[in-house]
């Protein structure tokens, strides 16, 4: 089981410290939001030098953000990462997004086809080059090989005559990971598509409660099905509030935004709530109301617990994001034996 810590920061300091911080802690992967200052996929690249372990996912958004400039980002964030990063699908309602790039805000049907669609022509971009594509070949005089270059030809089709097309190739040869892992919020994946479960390698499932998010989490095993049937990971969201320094955290100067399912309370108890999740989930998102008061408390307390318990892996220096996620790594779709070559 895997866990993931979302870091909420644009200064250039608490980003490397915090960031180091939780990989020698022991979390599997890092989520940066989208905020007012530096851009999710910059902070992540900024990380990804200076760790060696820690998956670095950040949010990318897919209506107001074109999906060649996203595959092109994110292949680089792989390179940056040597093969640790990911990528956090988000479908953006703001206004203000949207007239930054001359268009009127999406309703959430068009939020939802996009994101489909993005994911899609991203798979197919990441594709465009074979892995052996680049062949350096000094007699020749030939970096590239042209026959492992391939169109992405993808095109999108929103109804009323709206979509786009992507042609490709990328101009970034194949990411080390083949694919980087795509997660997705549970409010953009569905049976009845157009963003279907196997096209996501982890679903975020979030809910009002605790109770409510272990019900969710069993409704959806049910319904994608387990891992080693093909379905996605789930990933439970949890937003904490530890009790830290001596005192409560109902008497420090904490905050937990949002509205999802909630944990106040000591570091020891967080990891019997975390436990029981780990029951029906595959990772467990924490968002930590101040990470400077609590990551200490999570990397002292709950996650050596986990481990203890046996329902959490440790890190481990060299893997992909792909092998923290149990993944393999996925053959490029145009790949061609020696024989069709010939």
């Amino acid at each position: 089981m895997s866990g993931f810590l979302i870091l909420d920061t644009d200064d250039a300091k608490d980003l490397k410290h915090l960031t180091l911080a939780a990989e020698s802690a022991g979390f599997h992967g890092l989520v940066f939001p989208a905020g007012e200052g530096l851009d999710p996929v910059q902070r992540a690249a900024f990380a990804g030098p200076q760790t060696h372990a820690i998956a670095l996912i950040p949010e990318v958004d897919t209506v107001y953000t074109e999906p060649f400039h996203v595959a092109t980002q994110l292949a680089t964030l792989d390179y940056a990462s040597r093969g640790r990063g990911g990528w956090l699908v988000v479908a953006s309602d703001d206004a203000r997004a949207a007239a930054a790039v001359g268009r009127p805000a999406a309703d959430e049907r068009r939020r939802r086809l996009e994101a489909a669609a993005s994911v899609e022509a991203n798979r197919r971009l990441w594709d465009s080059w074979e892995d052996d594509a680049v062949i350096k070949d000094v007699a020749s005089g030939r970096y590239l090989d042209a026959d492992r270059l391939h169109y992405a030809d993808f095109r999108a089709d929103f109804g009323d005559g709206e979509g786009y097309s992507v042609k490709g190739p990328s101009i970034i040869p194949r990411p080390p990971q083949g694919q980087l892992p795509v997660l997705a919020p549970s409010a953009l994946v569905s049976l009845d598509g157009p963003l279907w479960p196997e096209e996501v390698d982890a679903v975020l499932v979030s809910a009002s409660s605790v109770d409510v998010l272990r019900a969710e989490l069993g409704r959806l095993r049910e319904a994608y099905g387990f891992r080693q049937d093909g379905g996605p990971a789930l990933v439970a969201e949890l937003s904490v509030a530890l009790d830290a320094r001596g005192l409560p955290a109902s008497t420090t100067d904490t905050a937990l935004g949002g509205d999802g399912a909630r944990f106040t309370g000591s570091a020891e108890a967080l990891a019997g709530v975390v436990a029981h999740l780990l029951e029906l989930a595959d990772g467990v998102r924490l968002r930590a109301s101040s990470l400077v008061t609590e990551l200490p408390e999570l990397a002292a307390v709950t996650l050596p617990l986990l481990r203890e318990r046996g329902v959490l892996r440790p890190l481990r220096a060299g893997n992909t994001f792909r092998d923290i996620l149990g993944l393999g790594r996925p053959a490029n779709r145009h790949t061609l034996t020696a024989g069709a070559r010939a």
